[in-house]
């Protein structure tokens, strides 16, 4: 079987990331070629199987990209895959691939819905409409995606299954050493709006002596150190900025936080457990799949910062309540959320497909 594996990030993401789990581990028999618009992120997903092919198309630079929408037709008409595997940052993503696709009749396409967002127009609605009818299997990340990306595109209730993100099980990485004496917490991500760092900052005023590592970097850095000193606790702040490798980093927390305001399946919570973490989380996307309130973690609405502040103050005040939570959430990433389990669903998605 040919397969495409495309993706239009030009940032590397969730969405890239659980491509490359799925590209090294899908059986030997698939001949894969990483396509899409950026060659660093095409570059680095390849890296993940060594056999694959690479081909990079130039970024859609509007809605009616002739040339970049012939160039897609071109490079699928040379490459002639059975399947084209989309992996779709929102909804809204992937157009142009979907599109060329339909032009390409002998391909296949799966479109893997990471995040259900708005549009940001009627005319962005429209056209996903009109694509969505050349896609043939759609896939939401969790059950709450899923259900959503059919009330956003208009799709048949039922008509978008459900295949998990997963991670793979790897060897623990050596722990970092911890950052500070007393109870640390943890929270790793992109520091931008949608990640909710400034709830987090909020709630650590009402948790005395806790210093908080935020692993990552973004555009809302600087926004968020200056909230930290006005709430009067840049002092028990360490800003790491980013780390490729941010698994060592769990073994040093006592707790790691998750206070998105938004999210699909995300990636982290899924690392946080398999390392044994103590986990609280907001309650949005599809968080609750995995983070089952009082039995592998604590969740809490997103955006209140006095009821993070209290699931927190809970954890570091129960070290066997954080052993139990952190035992039970391995074994539940383990038993259904392993990069294993999803590169299994999607072979037997792709085999429907023959």
């Amino acid at each position: 079987m040919r397969l495409v594996a495309y993706t239009d990030n030009v940032e590397l993401g969730g969405a890239d990331l659980c491509m490359s789990h799925l590209l090294a581990r899908l059986d030997s028999s698939v001949e894969v070629t990483v396509l899409g618009v950026s060659a660093a992120i095409v570059e680095r997903l390849a890296k993940a199987r060594p056999t694959a092919t690479t081909r990079v198309v130039p970024r859609p630079r509007s809605d009616h990209d002739v040339r970049s929408l012939a160039a897609h037709v071109r490079v699928l008409l040379q490459i002639s895959p059975d399947v084209v595997h989309a992996n779709l940052s929102s909804p809204w993503s992937c157009q142009y691939a979907v599109a060329a696709s339909a032009v390409v009749r002998r391909a296949r396409v799966v479109a893997v819905y990471q995040l259900a967002v708005p549009p940001i127009s009627e005319r962005q609605r429209r056209a996903k409409q009109l694509t969505a009818r050349a896609i043939d299997r759609h896939v939401g990340v969790g059950q709450r995606t899923s259900r959503d990306v059919e009330a956003l595109v208009g799709l048949p209730e039922g008509r978008v299954r459900t295949i998990h993100n997963g991670v793979p099980d790897e060897p623990e990485r050596p722990r970092r050493p911890r950052l500070h004496a007393g109870p640390v917490i943890g929270a790793i991500g992109r520091l931008e709006h949608q990640k909710g760092f400034d709830t987090l900052l909020s709630a650590l005023r009402d948790v005395d002596d806790a210093t908080l590592v935020l692993v990552g970097e973004g555009s809302d850095r600087a926004a968020l150190e200056t909230l930290g000193q006005t709430l009067g606790v840049s002092d028990r702040v360490v800003w790491t900025g980013w780390s490729d490798d941010p698994r060592g980093y769990f073994g040093s927390f006592d707790v790691f936080a998750l206070p998105s305001r938004f999210e699909g399946f995300p990636l982290v919570v899924l690392e946080a457990l398999l390392a044994g973490s103590a986990v609280v989380a907001a309650n949005v996307g599809d968080v609750a799949d995995v983070v089952l309130d009082g039995e592998t973690g604590i969740l809490v609405e997103p955006d209140d910062p006095a009821a993070l502040a209290e699931a927190i103050r809970r954890l570091l005040g129960d070290a066997p309540l954080r052993r139990r939570l952190g035992e039970q959430g391995r074994s539940l990433v383990l038993e259904r959320f392993t990069a294993d389990h999803m590169t299994a669903a999607f072979e037997a998605l792709y085999d429907e497909l023959r």
